[in-house]
């Protein structure tokens, strides 16, 4: 990782709560503007979003919905466990996560190193398989539900939470106003301030909207481990959209790290984009750099995350350095439902 960013984020910089509980609409929150080309930074607020944007740009959304992947359990010795489901494979099986109940939230919890079948709600079960990946912390595990298991966790599921927010909060809280379709562990939450209202006025002046899914799982970067594979699909309209708008000059503006891991997957060298579908283990870093995506709407995100490879190849090692600077000399408020940063050439 070549970013020097480093910094010691307060508590009192972590949004424990969404905007709405605050008294701040949706789209009420910050928004800090860095233009690539000047080096400029702009402070105002999301609301304020078509003033940074121009007709014929595109703004890329990931469509995929929150589930609530959350679920109580108990071990093999009855122990109190709270499982995360990451992502589902091929195969039928998922990836999940183990952790442990705390006072107000989980904690990180290899727990026994072998299998074990972990009891979940009405006979309910989850079944431990084997290690994946080379973390030691998720698990590849067969679930053993008396119905489909987006049903299943629709009656005893909820959001996936973390200590930074200390309660519970349904699961609206956590969706996007044009998400579809069911499947990611944890909000894409750059697109949460987006409102109806506002997207029709971005609309109105000449801004196109275009959707890829990418299902997100458990925030593993956010401890410095690299992006695990993850479901996605770039459908053929949105794939000509970006063609069409580098060919008038446009800009391409992805809403979220996930927008940008989808486009890039299915880029070429001359900066094309074709459809596609299936898993991608796209790392974007700078010395790889981006081809398609020109811009980047993204939230606030901790030092030791890898997605900070992926905003240094956006903006630049200074600009980046610059403007997380001045997102904590101005208290802008970090994780998902806290401030924004849109990053502009």
């Amino acid at each position: 990782m070549t970013t020097r960013l480093s910094f010691a984020l307060p508590p009192c910089l972590e949004a424990h709560e969404p905007p709405e509980a605050r008294g701040v609409a949706r789209d009420e929150v910050r928004l800090m503007v860095t233009h690539r080309a000047s080096d400029m930074l702009v402070h105002t607020t999301f609301a304020s979003l078509a003033s940074s944007l121009d007709p014929g740009d595109l703004v890329v959304v990931n469509a995929s919905a929150t589930i609530p992947a959350a679920v109580d359990a108990r071990d093999e010795r009855d122990r109190p466990v709270v499982v995360h489901l990451s992502t589902w494979l091929d195969d039928g099986r998922w990836v999940v996560e183990r952790r442990r109940p705390t006072a107000t939230a989980t904690e990180r919890w290899r727990g026994p190193a072998g299998p074990e079948v972990l009891a979940l709600h009405g006979g309910a079960s989850i079944e431990l398989l084997e290690p994946y990946g080379d973390g030691g912390r998720l698990w590849v595990a067969r679930l053993a539900l008396p119905a489909p298991t987006l049903t299943w966790l629709e009656a005893h599921g909820r959001p996936i939470r973390y200590a930074h927010v200390p309660r519970e909060w349904p699961l609206a809280s956590y969706q996007t106003v044009y998400a579809t379709e069911p499947g990611s562990a944890e909000m894409p939450s750059a697109g949460r301030p987006f409102t109806a209202q506002l997207v029709l006025e971005l609309l109105g002046r000449g801004v196109l909207f275009a959707p890829v899914v990418l299902h997100t799982g458990v925030s593993s970067p956010e401890r410095g481990e690299p992006p695990y594979p993850e479901r996605f699909r770039v459908p053929e309209a949105t794939a000509r959209l970006v063609g069409a708008v580098h060919g008038w000059g446009g800009r391409v503006i992805a809403v979220g790290t996930t927008v940008v891991r989808a486009l890039e997957t299915v880029a070429d060298d001359d900066r094309t984009v074709a459809a596609g579908q299936g898993w991608t283990t796209l790392v974007v870093t700078p010395e790889r750099g981006l081809g398609v995506v020109d811009g980047l709407l993204t939230g606030w995100h901790e030092r030791d995350s890898s997605h900070l490879q992926l905003l240094e190849a956006v903006a630049g090692a200074e600009l980046l350095d610059r403007s997380y600077r001045a997102a904590l000399e101005r208290r802008y408020l970090w994780h998902e439902f806290g401030d924004l940063h849109l990053i502009l050439p």
